[in-house]
């Protein structure tokens, strides 16, 4: 099998990885905004639902390690795609809109 082709491969699901990583982090940021306004709303005292409060931004926090690791896999494989001899060209070896963020009723996307 050529190694461009195998490259590729590997490309397309470190994108893929990625942008779950980077859909998961929106998800939860935005639970974590709804769940305070929602005790605002219902007028609960500043204590009320802390500890989920802190479970959830030490989620957004592993969230965010994750995506930094991925961020240095993805530098990684660059440099060892380097060092096979393949060269990608300058819109690179895979087709980025496959894996853009769609989130909400209106399909914003997030490069």
């Amino acid at each position: 099998m050529d190694k461009a082709f195998i490259a590729k491969r590997s490309q397309e699901k470190l994108v893929a990885t990625e942008a779950a990583i980077d859909a998961a982090l929106i998800e939860t940021t935005q639970l974590l905004a709804d769940l305070i306004q929602a005790r605002a709303d219902l007028g609960a005292s500043v204590n009320f639902g802390n500890d989920v409060q802190v479970k959830l931004t030490e989620a957004v926090s592993a969230l965010s390690s994750a995506r930094t690791a991925m961020g240095e896999v993805h530098s990684g494989l660059i440099e060892a795609a380097l060092r096979l001899g393949i060269r990608t060209r300058m819109v690179g070896p895979y087709c980025v809109e496959k894996f853009r963020l769609q989130h909400g009723e209106d399909q914003r996307s997030v490069a």
